[in-house]
């Protein structure tokens, strides 16, 4: 498999769960955003060696958290000497309520993909939107553009529903087969 890098903040570790089933679906590394919006050394080198990049985040507010804004300021300098041109991206986010406007997250993390002329990869799934769909079906929540994971603010991290657990694996494999193809 092609390197594959998993790079997310989570605030209260439900992301960071989910991130590690999109790493485990993806054969990638994590690398975490520090609680500062940093990080670790040598974070931006294996971002810039990774033939994809698959960005992770809650949503606060209706948006990335402020941390992982911060790195997506901070990428700049990979932007304007273009590192990231033609890199596999894919995104994922997490929040309390079903809809939580996450779609607006993943729409950040697209065009942050897409300021850096990256190739973004969908959902690429159906959603399981019948009366005898539960919370156990992969793609419960409907999405399409990237990854929608919900954790009730009341949950452990061991209760985010087995199906978003599911489909994040299934996501990072599909990153992973798509860059696969495209670099191979």
């Amino acid at each position: 498999m092609p390197p594959i890098v998993v790079v997310y903040h989570s605030g209260y570790g439900h992301t960071q769960r989910v991130a590690q089933q999109v790493a485990d679906g993806a054969n990638a590394q994590l690398l975490a955003i520090d609680a500062e919006g940093n990080l670790p050394e040598g974070g931006w080198e294996t971002l810039n060696a990774a033939d994809a990049i698959i960005f992770g985040t809650p949503t606060y507010m209706g948006g990335p958290s402020w941390q992982f804004k911060k790195f997506a300021d901070a990428s700049s300098k990979a932007w304007f000497s273009r590192a990231w041109q033609d890199k596999v991206f894919g995104g994922f986010t997490n929040s309390a309520s079903l809809s939580g406007d996450k779609q607006v997250t993943l729409i950040a993390l697209q065009t942050l993909a897409s300021q850096h002329g990256g190739v973004w990869v969908s959902l690429g799934m159906l959603p399981s939107n019948s009366k005898a769909a539960t919370r156990s079906d992969v793609n419960n929540l409907g999405g399409s553009v990237g990854l929608l994971v919900q954790s009730p603010s009341d949950a452990s991290v061991a209760e985010i529903p087995q199906g978003d657990l599911d489909t994040a694996k299934l996501y990072g494999k599909r990153v992973a087969d798509i860059t696969a193809r495209l670099k191979g």
